[in-house]
């Protein structure tokens, strides 16, 4: 039996990485296996680099922002909160911090840094780690996993399937944790890429890529999908839209795009300013500045690369006085203002895609355990199942949470 490990994690990530410290606590003997020459590639990738860890909500308020799926988390964030992560970060070595009072990252906003304490830890704990193992097919027979690679053979007694989604294919996503559930019979829901920029119908704001838009308000301008509303910080760029509120927004676009060829979004500017009140600010710019252009009045609301392209919208000449403007075409200007028509029409794919949406179906896995209902031993942890977040911490914060409580529900069988 000396051959047979006590668990197996499959796949290097902050899941598989943390599911494999906390199981070694347990006096188990765990091997983690990684396809890629490194672990935590995609870790090292998190927030340009300098990976955002957690956030500082409260535990309701952190599962809120997953929507209906949150509660399957409560379990895991009971036994591994975001103050547990920042203590386990201390404890290696790698101290935290908000500056914002919101979003946490180690002190030197660096990955590497992170990465390099992991690879300690996992040391440290005595977890064996091989790498460039590619995993052809896993079976079990009566109480043993056997996982055939391209190479070799390995046997455990519990394996934590951790190998993430589909996004960022660059980083080693292929899905193939999807499949190794799908052969020990569990339900995969449909996947989208998330977390990505929206390419537009209008090009016309590539000219605006300098310029951010401080908590702009989108809305998807469908009756079915009305309540639908996000605010943050957009970006425009050469063949759409960017920045935060973007890739919050695609985890709810991309699965409306494949009903509909097109989406279209309204986007308030002017931090929820209304037709009254931008008519009220106008007016009274107007006033002290009468000489002044319908550019110069709108530079006072807007920068003026995208003052610009609302004028070239609403067909107004941008060196006209606001008073000659004909009627029709300044009440466009204000609708304009406070709700700018926008068309999703696409995005590229899984390919820059940060999260994925969807995964192994959480009916068939226990929320206090992280181990399937289907099949004695195997459990699931991080982005392969049916959760995804917001930007700002949280998926990192699943993934940790998950793979804590994975590794630490597997026992010493026999």
């Amino acid at each position: 039996m000396n051959n047979i490990y006590d668990c197996i994690v499959i796949g290097g990530g902050p899941a598989g990485i943390m599911a494999g410290i906390s199981a070694s606590k347990n006096k188990n003997r765990v091997l983690l296996l990684e396809k890629l020459p490194k672990i935590a590639s995609k870790l090292k990738a998190t927030g340009g680099g300098k990976c955002n860890l957690t956030n500082t909500l409260s535990t309701e308020e952190f599962m809120a922002k997953f929507g209906k799926n949150g509660r399957f988390m409560s379990y895991a964030l009971e036994a591994f909160n975001a103050k547990d992560l920042r203590d386990f970060f201390c404890n290696i070595g790698v101290e935290t911090i908000s500056r914002d009072g919101f979003r946490v990252f180690p002190i030197e906003h660096n990955s590497s840094i992170i990465l390099s304490a992991l690879d300690n830890e996992l040391n440290r704990v005595g977890v064996e780690v091989e790498s460039k193992v590619e995993i052809k097919e896993i079976k079990k027979d009566e109480d043993i996993f056997t996982i055939i690679s391209k190479d070799k053979i390995y046997k455990s007694k519990n394996i934590i399937i951790a190998t993430g989604g589909l996004g960022y294919p660059i980083l080693g996503a292929t899905g193939d944790g999807y499949d190794f559930a799908k052969n020990f019979g569990h339900k995969i829901t449909s996947t989208h890429p998330a977390m990505m920029p929206l390419f537009t119908k209008e090009k016309n704001f590539a000219s605006c890529k300098a310029d951010t838009i401080a908590k702009a308000i989108l809305k998807v301008n469908l009756p079915k999908y009305k309540n639908l509303k996000l605010v943050g910080d957009l970006i425009f760029t050469a063949q759409g839209l960017r920045g935060p509120v973007i890739l919050d927004f695609a985890r709810e676009i991309t699965p409306i795009l494949e009903k509909y060829s097109e989406v279209p979004l309204l986007i308030n500017f002017l931090k929820g300013k209304n037709e009254e009140q931008i008519y009220t600010h106008l007016k009274n710019e107007i006033a002290k500045n009468p000489t002044n252009t319908i550019l110069e009045n709108l530079e006072t609301l807007l920068a003026s690369s995208v003052a610009t392209q609302i004028c070239n919208i609403c067909e107004i000449n941008k060196d006209e006085k606001f008073k000659n403007i004909e009627g029709f075409k300044r009440e466009k200007l204000i609708k304009t203002l406070a709700w700018t028509p926008f068309t999703i029409i696409g995005h590229e794919g899984f390919k820059n895609a940060m999260i994925t949406r969807g995964g192994v179906e959480l009916k068939q896995i226990d929320s206090k355990t992280m181990q399937s209902k289907l099949i004695e031993g195997l459990y699931f942890c991080g982005e392969v199942v049916n959760i995804d977040g917001p930007c700002g911490g949280y998926n990192l914060q699943w993934s940790f949470s998950s793979g804590y409580l994975a590794g630490n529900s597997i026992k010493k069988r026999f």
